[in-house]
This record gives C-alpha cells, structure tokens and sequence, in this order.
C-alpha cells in the first residue's frame, strides 16, 4: 500500500436554504474544507456523529451531489465544481458504493441478476448472456447460490440483501468501494459476516475501501486509516493505531470513551458532552465542536482552528489544546 488512489483537496459542499428574514439566502455548511488520501489496498475509515458530513463527503466523491470548492484527484482526473461530464464519467467508472440501506438501495422489480448486472449494462454492455455469466460468477463469490439469481429481493433477509448489494459493487471492476454503513441495517449477528466478507473481497480482488461507520471498535478492527469528522470539518486522521493509542482532539476522546469494552472490570472514565452543537448555517470561521468541548479555552471560542499538527508518524490533529499540557 503506497499508491494514493484517492485525495482530497480542501473539498468542500455546501447547500443553499430558504432565504432569511433579510431576504438573503442561507448556506447549510456540509463539508468544510475535508482533506483526506486513501492509498490502493487500504481500508480507510470515516468516523463521526450522525450529521456530520461523512455520508455528504461520499457522495460528493461519487457524483450524487455537487463541489461547491476544492478539488478531489483520483484514477488520474482531477475532479472540482467546473469539470465536464465525461470527464467525471471516466473517473466514476472506477468507484462503486455500498448503502446503508439495503432495503431500499435495490429495485424489488428486478430479479438478483438483474440488480447484479444493471451497473455493467449502464456502462453499455448488452449481451444478456455476458450480464448473466458475471452475475452468476459474483453471487456465488458473495456466499449465495445460483438458485438465487432468478429470485425478487423481498424473499432475502437484510444480511442477503446487502450481499447482492456487494455483488453488485464489484460488477464493473471497480478499485475503490464506498461503504456508507453498511452494516448499520443488519442484525448484530451478520455484522461480521458482512464485515469478514468484505475483508475476503479486498484480499481477491485488490480492492480499496472508503469505509463509513459509527461502530468505533469496527473501524479499529478493520481500517488502516481514519478520519474523525465533526459538523463538516476533519478534526483528527492518520493510521488507526495511533489515533486509538494516542487521540488529541477533545472529539476523539470523547467518542472512544463511549466504546463498550469486552471486559467490565476495566474502568473507563466516561467523557459526556454538554453545551449546544454549534448550528451549520452560516457557521463562523471558529472552532465548531467548542460549545461542547469542556476543556475549551479562550481561543476555541474566538480563533480560527489552527492547521494540522503533526502528531506522530502517521497522525495529524488540530486543536488549539495541542501542545498547551492538556
């Protein structure tokens, strides 16, 4: 792993609300100038409370909404506000995405090889011959049987569903995966099942995983990378070792301490955040996560959050407490 394959550049969404009472219009910050690089093989995760711009920062990637600013590179394009439809064509053949949800991420009007095969027949294949042959080929690589090819979704459970799902990602020969949580919908006993999955594709076919999840002691289990991400800004990445060894930013601390520990004799000091999340409209150039932080100070509430710090080898925070003994 050393190839990047996927980089951010100060990317940024925002979207237009109803105009104010001055009658000028409001601006919802989505992504706030996200800087993130994903190397070929990896599984990169993207960690944070529900609302904070991960799912925005995927689909922002994959096309589904629009770059207000910054750039992304990937697959040899650079992808911003102002490029052509062909060229984002040609950089989106080579990205696939898994749902959250996989009941309603699949057409129920569809039989399973058709849901596996309408991506490779959207990229202008016609034989339906060759759009059965690799279907067949990857429900089979995703643990159901070739029986099912032939069946409508609402006979399958969530756990099968998502496995179409998968099939269907890895159809075009796609590099790189977007998960959006895609275990979130499941029981809990098919989550590794999924997971384990997942991590027997990677190894067979090459694959690079964006990975979204709110399951902290998932992402430490599978991702070589994460980024922490709060009301649109990145606040903490860098390798997951480190960062769960080491975390800096008052966010990050506060999220690993909600994680449930296997063993109830380890105590753990439980870091509850009060105070009012700052609003996304129109939000100041200041530190977003202050009115929560408890150990914020003066310039959390007055400063513009300084850059990234270097922590370690392979980890960057930027907080304003850095280096001030707390």
């Amino acid at each position: 792993m050393g190839e990047i394959i996927l980089k951010t550049n100060d990317l940024t969404v925002d979207f237009k609300v109803k105009k104010n009472v001055f009658g000028k219009a409001d601006r919802l910050s989505a992504v706030h100038n996200a800087n993130i690089e994903i190397k070929k093989g990896e599984i990169y995760g993207l960690v944070g409370e529900s609302g904070c711009g991960k799912t925005t920062l995927a689909n922002a990637i994959l096309g589904f909404v629009p770059i207000t600013s910054g750039s992304f590179e990937a697959f040899g394009h650079t992808i911003d506000a102002k490029t052509g439809a062909a060229e984002w064509k040609d950089a989106r053949r080579h990205m696939q995405t898994v749902f959250q949800d996989p009941y309603s991420s699949l057409n129920a009007r569809f039989t399973v090889w058709q849901i596996i095969s309408e991506p490779l027949y959207i990229a202008g294949e016609r034989d339906e011959r060759v759009l059965c042959e690799r279907a067949a080929a990857l429900v089979e690589k995703v643990g159901l049987s070739l029986t099912d090819l032939d069946r409508y979704i609402f006979e399958f459970s969530g756990g099968q569903r998502q496995r179409i799902a998968i099939a269907r990602a890895l159809i075009t020969n796609a590099e790189l995966i977007i998960c959006d949580e895609p275990t979130s919908a499941l029981d809990v006993s098919v989550h590794s099942q999924i997971c384990n999955l997942l991590l027997d594709l990677r190894e067979e076919f090459g694959l690079t995983y964006l990975f979204i999840s709110h399951n902290l002691s998932l992402i430490k289990h599978i991702t070589d990378h994460m980024a922490v991400m709060y009301l649109g800004e990145i606040l903490e990445s860098g390798a997951t070792d480190e960062i769960f060894k080491n975390p800096q930013s008052p966010y990050t601390k506060a999220l690993m301490s909600a994680i449930l520990e296997v063993n109830p004799k380890e105590k753990r000091e439980r870091i509850i955040l009060s105070g009012e999340a700052r609003s996304p409209i129109n939000p100041p150039n200041l530190c977003r996560f202050a009115g929560r932080c408890g150990e914020a100070c003066e310039l959390c509430h007055n400063a513009p959050l300084p850059d990234f710090k270097k922590i370690g080898d392979d980890h960057f925070a930027r907080c304003h407490l850095i280096g001030k003994g707390k």
